[in-house]
């Protein structure tokens, strides 16, 4: 039998993946697959609807960590709560939190997954 939470995580999950193909439209196979690189770079991640996009956080009741949108651009962003540094041979205190892109290539899942590890570390 099945618990309330565990009911919960799979209703969020569902509506994640019903919402991205309504905000993709004929790109949703980018949306999916970012969906899965995030999930493949941090399976703890519980996925829910956060402001009407796919939103990431380490629990139901935690922050969101990383999110995505599509508007003229695909949108990959870190919430301010994701563990965000400066790199140490910075010439600023910039810190990155979001990234545009048009599509997904080896590379650019790589980075993605890489930056997804790094906002959960």
């Amino acid at each position: 039998m099945a618990t309330k939470k565990t009911d919960k995580d799979a209703d969020n999950l569902a509506a994640v993946l019903e919402k991205i193909p309504q905000m993709f439209g004929e790109d949703a196979e980018i949306g999916l697959r970012m969906h899965d690189v995030i999930m493949e770079a941090a399976p703890k991640l519980k996925p829910r609807l956060w402001y009407g996009m796919p939103g990431y956080a380490r629990g139901r009741s935690k922050p969101v960590l990383v999110f995505f949108r599509k508007d003229d651009y695909v949108t990959f962003g870190l919430n301010e709560k994701a563990n965000l540094t400066v790199a140490e041979d910075a010439p600023d205190k910039l810190i990155p939190g979001s990234w545009y892109l048009t599509e997904l290539d080896e590379a650019t899942e790589a980075r993605i997954a890489e930056i997804v590890r790094a906002a959960v570390s």
